[in-house]
């Protein structure tokens, strides 16, 4: 048993963590804005209400024998980017910031929650973990995120560098499962087909992702923070298999029974220079399975099943405003 803190416990990634965290038996402290929503972690993990911006109330969870903190508090969401890009660049830079320092006092291990966004719009695909990044102008919005999280990684690397901190970075990539916000492609989709509204298609559909599922999101993060030879790395944890966006809402389609027609939306007369698409976002995720022995066993079609099942037994989250950006 270990005694983990989770940042961010009560969020989408977060909350499959700290479920899994605790059915390993460790001992677990979500800190978060808000409460647990999930049985198993409000009765089984001690709850911190707090702001990662706030170095006082971290310290009341990130106390003397704290082994591991999973950092994932974050903004996330392009919605987010674009109505709040101050509050997505100072939480990722002044609430790492805050992190870190409070594991480098009290001995503990960090892992951070990283994004494929870190990379932008680099053309060279597959991404290793040490590909360029290639971003667009400070004036669109779009890129706060990316910065902002690359901002953490270069905060996370000096800490480990300068300071001896042991810390593991992981980039997500297009995560995807039971309890997201319906504000991404996939969740957003089985949202709006469930309730017999058109899904959202943007710039045609054509645009690739490797799409993961949450489960195997999770047993990468536990691998990172559990291995010793994780420390001081980054990883990519990410599908290889590359799929179009399109390709994902017809099968969603299938997948609900929807007949509603799709709508069509060009990125840029609808949101226009602070937004930005891209084309492809592929991971090479080969260090991941050499160094962490990690895999990522769950196909497209069986991860879109499971998340279909959840979402029409969860008529609170079928009631969840519509979160996109159009």
């Amino acid at each position: 048993m270990s005694r983990a803190v989770v940042t961010g416990g009560s969020g989408f990634v977060g909350s499959h963590l700290v479920e899994r965290l605790i059915a390993r038996g460790d001992e677990v402290t979500v800190f978060d804005g808000a409460p647990p929503s999930e049985p198993l972690a409000r009765e089984h993990a001690r709850f911190v209400e707090g702001d990662v911006r706030d170095p006082a109330k971290l310290a009341e969870a990130i106390g003397a024998g704290v082994d591991v903190v999973y950092h994932l508090a974050a903004v996330v969401g392009v919605d987010q980017y674009l109505a709040r890009p101050m509050d997505v660049i100072d939480i990722n830079f002044t609430g790492t910031r805050n992190v870190l320092e409070r594991a480098h006092r009290t001995g503990s291990k960090v892992v951070l929650s990283s994004t494929s966004e870190v990379f932008g719009k680099n053309p060279a695909v597959p991404w290793r973990e040490d590909s360029d990044r290639v971003l667009g102008p400070t004036s669109a919005d779009r890129w706060s995120y990316s910065s902002g999280k690359a901002l953490a990684e270069h905060l996370t690397f000096a800490f480990a560098r300068q300071h001896g901190l042991a810390a593991t970075i992981v980039r997500y990539f297009n995560v995807y499962g039971p309890r997201q916000r319906p504000a991404y492609i996939v969740s957003r989709s089985i949202h709006r087909a469930l309730n017999r509204r058109p899904m959202v298609v943007y710039d045609r559909g054509v645009q690739t992702r490797c799409f993961t599922f949450v489960d195997d999101a999770i047993d990468g993060t536990i691998l990172a923070g559990t291995r010793p030879e994780a420390v001081g790395e980054s990883f990519n944890l990410g599908s290889m298999a590359e799929t179009t966006v399109g390709e994902v809402v017809r099968l969603i389609a299938e997948l609900t029974g929807s007949e509603v027609a799709d709508v069509q939306v060009d990125t840029g007369e609808r949101l226009g220079s602070a937004y930005e698409d891209l084309s492809r976002r592929v991971p090479d995720n080969a260090k991941a399975r050499r160094m962490l022995g990690w895999d990522c066993p769950t196909e497209l079609r069986d991860g879109l099943i499971k998340t279909v099942e959840w979402a029409r037994s969860s008529p609170w989250w079928l009631d969840l405003p519509d979160s996109g950006t159009s």
